[in-house]
């Protein structure tokens, strides 16, 4: 196969999970549901937490500085947490072990009225498991912004939101997406004097 070739293939593979993701059926509710869950946490003066492993750690931090920055107008900050401290993470690794790094700031960090937004390509990580739990302990609601099937994590969660492809690249670009769009959305809602 061409270099050409592996470009090509890559649009079209891409574009082909966008329009399964978008065919599912309830998908369009299920977006305007998650905005509305961020817009009522946020209006009620919680905070968004966001968690995951790797990619989806990343995916996870890029949402959370999107909210306290800036995404396309200044505005007032917007209480957000990315659970991704180097210092907690390898403290609690180190101590209680990895499966328990995002459960742990969750129970010491959640309040009725927040938000724990999860992304995960398979939905089976243990530690976003524990962390689902402990966030329904706490009375935080749940999105789940997963892949594949969903996993064991799509049942734990107030909110699923399943991009259907096998293969995490593929996911976490439709992943980016739901985050860009789900944050313009709140800016527009909260703030619609700047647009």
């Amino acid at each position: 196969m061409s270099v050409l070739e592996i470009w090509k293939n890559a649009f079209t593979d891409a574009q082909n999970t966008l329009e399964q993701f978008q065919a599912q059926p309830q998908i369009w509710q299920k977006l305007d549901d998650l905005t509305d869950f961020l817009i009522r946490t946020l209006k009620r003066g919680g905070t968004i937490f966001t968690c995951g492993n790797g990619g989806s750690l990343c995916d996870a931090t890029h949402f959370a500085e999107e909210l306290t920055g800036r995404y396309r107008k200044d505005r007032r900050p917007l209480p957000a947490l990315a659970l991704n401290d180097p210092s907690h993470l390898t403290c609690v690794g180190n101590d209680y072990g990895f499966k328990h790094v995002f459960e742990r700031q969750i129970q010491a960090l959640g309040r009725e009225g927040d938000c724990l937004i999860l992304l995960s390509t398979s939905g089976n990580s243990e530690n976003l498991l524990l962390a689902a739990n402990a966030a329904r302990e706490k009375k935080v609601q749940t999105i789940g912004l997963l892949g594949r099937d969903g996993g064991k994590l799509r049942e734990l969660c107030d909110l699923s939101v399943v991009v259907p492809a096998h293969t995490s690249d593929r996911i976490q670009e439709v992943h980016i997406k739901i985050i860009h769009i789900a944050i313009e959305a709140i800016e527009r809602h909260l703030f619609p004097e700047l647009y």
